[in-house]
């Protein structure tokens, strides 16, 4: 067959020729396509197009270490206070040794100015010490699925909520812990699937922009599935915050509880860090997170050395404060004596 090319007078060309012709061009083309790949994506970003924050260090994430509770917070700080006033001297002594740690202070009321003073009353107090409040805001809606801890806002509440608690935070350097149980509690409360993942991604938005050092609901080990926990960290928008917490309110030991904490760092990607509820885990797990026997007081809470991913220890359960109508207790959040008294017998030594 004659050539069509050599048949309008071009030049021929040998088949080694269209080769590197056709070897030039395409890597041309590959050059183009890495060049914009490397153009468009994020300069923070992850590679597949995730903006992700830049992580802070432990100093950076609680300068000055953990402070402790005004007394106007501090429920046991005031039991305390009670039982030295009605000479019940031995109870005050061993009360004290939780009112006198860092302890978390708890968002629960809807009303916007009711919180805006906790928030203000905790700070003040905080930069008086130089040191770093940590809040755990608990008001979203249908919190608790209905069970012991029920209520919260409204859907058209919450954000609006979540934004005034975080203008009376900001310039603080406050660490925010973002709803306990509400990511995790979707693997058993099938209605919070489409809502809550948008609702929280709202809430890490708002919280954005006023310095302060966020960390979403990591759960806690044998409860949702890692690849499954990250999923949803992502949707709620973990790659904008410092990372996540895991163990609040529950019991399991620093060692197995860091283990999974790493293996869901690792899941997530691009290095979240994280914390851990130490408050009540120093007999490790007791068979049920609500109001267990022979729990104590784990490790005294404090920041890490930031040489890996985990933050610090944090007291964010109040000891003392029962889980529900569950073991004798009373109802959630209410001051149970005798547990807390039980909590400090039965405490780990550092």
């Amino acid at each position: 067959m004659t050539d069509q090319g050599n048949r309008r007078g071009a030049p021929r060309r040998s088949s080694a020729g269209r080769q590197w012709t056709w070897i030039g061009v395409t890597a041309a083309v590959v050059v183009a396509v890495v060049v914009a790949v490397v153009v468009t994506l994020p300069r923070d970003g992850s590679p597949d197009g995730r903006q992700v924050v830049e992580r802070r260090t432990a100093a950076q994430a609680f300068p000055g270490g953990l402070a402790v509770q005004p007394s106007a917070e501090n429920q046991p700080g005031r039991r305390e206070a009670a039982a030295r006033a009605a000479g019940q001297e031995t109870t005050a002594q061993r009360i004290a040794v939780i009112a006198d740690q860092p302890i978390a202070t708890w968002l629960t009321d809807d009303s916007v100015a009711d919180t805006r003073a906790t928030i203000r009353d905790v700070v003040r107090s905080a930069r008086q010490q130089d040191r770093t409040p940590v809040f755990v805001l608990y008001n979203v809606p249908d919190r608790d699925c209905g069970h012991y801890s029920k209520g919260g806002s409204t859907a058209s509440g919450y954000v609006p909520w979540v934004r005034a608690a975080a203008r009376a935070m900001a310039g603080s350097h406050a660490v925010v812990l973002v709803e306990p149980d509400s990511i995790a509690q979707i693997a058993v409360c099938k209605r919070l699937e489409d809502s809550r993942l948008p609702l929280l991604r709202q809430a890490v938005g708002a919280l954005g922009g006023h310095g302060l050092t966020v960390y979403l609901d990591g759960g806690n080990e044998q409860r949702v599935p890692v690849a499954q926990q990250a999923s949803w960290l992502r949707q709620a928008g973990v790659d904008r915050t410092q990372g996540f917490f895991t163990n609040v309110s529950n019991f399991y030991r620093v060692d197995t509880e860091r283990a999974y904490a790493d293996e869901l760092a690792d899941r997530i990607g691009d290095d979240p860090h994280f914390v851990i509820d130490v408050s009540r885990n120093g007999q490790g797990w007791r068979g049920t997170w609500c109001n267990p026997s022979g729990a104590g007081l784990g490790q005294t809470p404090h920041v890490t050395r930031g040489s890996t991913r985990l933050d610090a220890l944090l007291w964010v359960k109040t000891p003392g404060l029962s889980d529900g109508t569950c073991n004798g207790g009373p109802a959630a959040g209410q001051w149970w004596e005798s547990y807390a008294l039980d909590l400090v017998a039965n405490r780990k030594r550092d």
